[in-house]
């Protein structure tokens, strides 16, 4: 078994889909969780690579979030799309990270997870509110590479 899929056991996982599925009730916005085990990259390049890849940057109102892991490595990324970092304050995704870094200090990997996909979903839906006509535009599913 790698890494990434020893990380969180099934249950957690599934309680982060749920988590997704609450963050994005009232809000267009996509968030999306996706746990490697290394990578070569600079974390933040990495990130924007599996960004593009899950197809991120084509919602509609680009305002999906990524947030990026690769666990063996210990690190993480945030990365939003250009139009949800167009109106986020510009501490916020700082803040999310230390929410998370608190959490992930004590092996809390799950909660802080759920804790930074919450805050997104919160923040999404204060600049991007759910409209009748929006779709889920991208899976909710943790992706792993």
């Amino acid at each position: 078994m790698s890494k990434e899929e020893d990380f969180l056991t099934k249950e957690e996982e599934q309680e982060i889909i749920e988590a997704i599925l609450v963050a994005e009730k009232n809000t267009s916005g996509e968030i999306r969780v996706h746990l490697e085990k290394t990578t070569n990259l600079d974390p933040y390049d990495r990130a924007l690579e599996v960004f593009n890849e899950l197809k991120m940057d084509a919602t509609q109102l680009k305002n999906g979030v990524l947030i990026y892991m690769a666990v063996e490595d210990k690190t993480f990324v945030i990365c939003g799309d250009q139009g949800i970092n167009e109106v986020v304050q510009n501490n916020f995704w700082d803040s999310t990270k230390d929410v998370m870094v608190a959490h992930f200090k004590n092996g809390n990997f799950k909660q802080g997870l759920i804790d930074g996909i919450l805050r997104a979903g919160e923040e999404l839906k204060k600049h991007f509110p759910w409209s009748e006509d929006d779709t889920n535009e991208l899976s909710n599913e943790i992706s792993k590479g």
